[in-house]
């Protein structure tokens, strides 16, 4: 179980790396061109990484049972990708 674990906290902070970049991206892009799309892009992106955040850490330092935490992380991924959705359909 131990493996699995440090495999968890692994792929959270890879998750938390990679949605981290496309967010801050995104938000760059959204600066650049003021095109409303790209800052929901990037606010979705955002919810889905701070989902992972906030579940590995309620995870592993406030006990939150694995089964919660996939609920709790499912919900933040469909939230963001709600708003990924919805900015990819958005027009100027």
């Amino acid at each position: 179980m131990n493996g699995v674990i440090t495999a968890i906290a692994v792929v959270k902070f890879a998750i938390l790396l990679l949605g981290g970049g496309i967010t801050y991206i995104a938000f760059k892009a959204y600066r650049r061109t003021g095109e409303k799309s790209l800052r929901l892009l990037g606010i979705g992106f955002g919810v889905i990484t701070l989902g992972a955040l906030l579940t590995g850490v309620a995870n592993q330092f406030f006990s939150v049972s694995l089964a919660h935490g996939v609920l709790i992380n499912s919900v933040f991924v469909a939230l963001g990708l709600a708003v990924i959705m919805y900015s990819l359909r958005i027009q100027k």
